[in-house]
């Protein structure tokens, strides 16, 4: 399997939000990053943003 075609900028930037050690996050299966990155948005989704409330 090849790792995944991300620019670094991205890479650096999904680790920390899928909180994840960047090589981890490069050799993950596609769709176990897709999984992870749809777990992510369903949970921010239902925590309302901090800067909407003020």
């Amino acid at each position: 399997m090849r790792p995944l075609q991300l620019s670094p900028e991205t890479a650096v930037e999904l680790a920390k939000k899928l909180n994840v050690p960047l090589e981890e996050l490069m050799h993950m299966p596609r769709h176990i990053l897709v999984q992870k990155m749809m777990q992510l948005e369903a949970s921010e989704a239902e925590a309302p943003d901090e800067k909407e409330t003020e």
